[in-house]
Formats: C-alpha cells, structure tokens, sequence
C-alpha cells in the first residue's frame, strides 16, 4: 500500500520534467560566475529547482483536474482517476512550495523576495487556456523563470543583467513552441471543450509553423548570447548542435511528439549548458 503510493506520488510529480528546466537554472548560475559555484549553492539551487518544479506540476494538476477527468488521454493521471486525492495533491504542493522558498531564502534576501512571482506565474498560467490561445506563453513563461533564477543566486542583484534576460528569453520562445507541438495531441479535445490553444484555433499545420517560427527566434536569441558573452570558439560546436536539435524537433513534431516533446527536448537543455560551460570556463 505505502509502495503503491509513493508510485503514484513519483507519477504526479514527475521528477524526470526537471530535466528541461535544471540544464537552463545551471546555464544561468554559470553564467553568471567566472568561477565555480559552491557546493553549499549548488545543493540549495538544486533543492530550490526540485522544489519550484513540484510545486508547478502540483498546481497544474490540481487546477486541472475537471479537465484532465473529461480528457481520454488525461484521464488515467492521479487525480482524476483517483488515485490520489485533492488533499494529497494540495499536500505535495505546500511540501515544494516550502522547499522551494526555503532554498530562496537561505541562497539570499535578494532571491527570497523575488521568489514568489514564479510561484503566481505557475497559479495564473493553467487559466490561460481557458481565455486565450496565448496560453503557451504562460508556459513558457514560467520556465524562463529558471535562467533568471540561476543568475540572481550568484549575482543577488539586477546588475549587468543582459545575458540572464537572453538566456531567459530563448527559453521564452523556446518552451512556447515545444509547447504549441505538444498541444496538437488534443487539438479535437480542445476545440470540442472550448479551450484556447494554438492546435484549435488555427488547426494543426498552422498551430506547427508558429512553432517553427517561435524555435528560430529561439535560436537566434541564442547566437546573439553566444556573440555577446559566449564567444568561445570550443562553444561553437554546442551552439550548432542546439540548432540541429531545434530543428529535428519541428522536423518531427507531426510524426512524434512524444520523441520531439521529452528527448530531443531534455537533450536541448543538456547542449545549451554545455556550450555555456564551455564558453564561460574553457574561452
């Protein structure tokens, strides 16, 4: 029984999603420092992730749930089958929220009193698709969050903040598009409920070429970090490498969203730290 829980706890909260938002927070942090962070840092952004990464997934699900119940994909996820109940979800919230605050507080005052806007973005942004197809940049919104995250634990301050605020703005476009992909799976769903995505209202080859719009945006923010700050020839390759996986991604995303949503995607944010790591300690 208590196994069979931790299951379905293990299932709602989805650890394994950290992967696309870790890579970006360790973008920023390296960035952000000539030298290398402190391991005390570095256990303390990771809690902060983990914990802000719960309490987002937690808020969807919950805010969510009528939905997800009406949802013959989503049908089966802990809350609307019933495998979990409300007060369990709402309990697995407040457990990241604290953790997430908490590595706020210890990192800085600084970051501690800018931690509660991602936390509003996480409430808001599962509304949005109830009133606008501009509900992708919601999501993309709250893990842009992630770079800008990183950045203000070394930096405790908005100074000289122009490659946190790029880092963060490819993150913007990028997540958005992955995001549009990902909505074409309940394009008939969405248009039947009357909920607002970019796969309803403008069908899904349409919905997949803003996508493709948004991931080349994303990318050329990402050359113009690599020129500004980068500037490592050893980097260069990492860079390119993003490009092709960018690519690749819309290249499938109408043949396999799963294989264009969860790997390339997890891949993505591994190769754009490796090119900030590179360009920031190996110039």
């Amino acid at each position: 029984m208590f196994s069979e829980k931790l299951r379905s706890i293990s299932r709602f909260i989805k650890i394994e999603h950290t992967l696309f938002s870790l890579p970006l927070i360790f973008s920023g942090v390296f960035l952000a420092s000539k030298e290398p962070p402190s391991l005390k840092l570095i256990i303390l952004i990771l809690l902060g992730a983990t914990g802000a990464r719960t309490a987002a997934l937690a808020l969807n699900r919950i805010i969510d749930r009528e939905i997800d119940k009406r949802n013959p994909r989503t049908i089966t996820r802990e809350l609307p089958s019933g495998k979990m109940s409300l007060g369990d979800a709402i309990f697995i919230f407040c457990i990241g929220a604290i953790i997430y605050l908490s590595s706020a507080f210890l990192i800085s005052t600084f970051c501690f009193a800018l931690a509660p806007l991602p936390l509003l973005i996480f409430t808001f942004y599962p509304y949005m698709k109830r009133f606008t197809s501009f509900a992708h940049f919601g999501v993309g919104l709250g893990l842009s969050m992630a770079p800008l995250g990183g950045w203000f634990a070394v930096k405790n301050s908005m100074q000289d903040i122009l490659p946190g605020i790029l880092l963060s703005l490819f993150t913007l476009l990028w997540v958005s598009g992955f995001d549009i992909i990902y909505s074409t799976l309940d394009e008939a769903f969405d248009r039947g409920e009357k909920l607002f995505s970019f796969s309803s209202r403008f069908g899904k080859i349409k919905a997949l070429r803003y996508s493709g719009i948004l991931h080349l945006a994303a990318f050329i923010v990402l050359v113009i970090l690599f020129f500004l700050q980068i500037r490592a020839l050893a980097a260069l390759p990492f860079l390119l490498f993003s490009g092709y996986l960018l690519y690749l991604e819309q290249k499938k995303s109408s043949i396999d969203v799963e294989l264009a949503f969860f790997k390339i995607n997890a891949v993505l944010g591994f190769a754009v730290l490796a090119m900030v790591l590179v360009g920031v300690y190996f110039p």
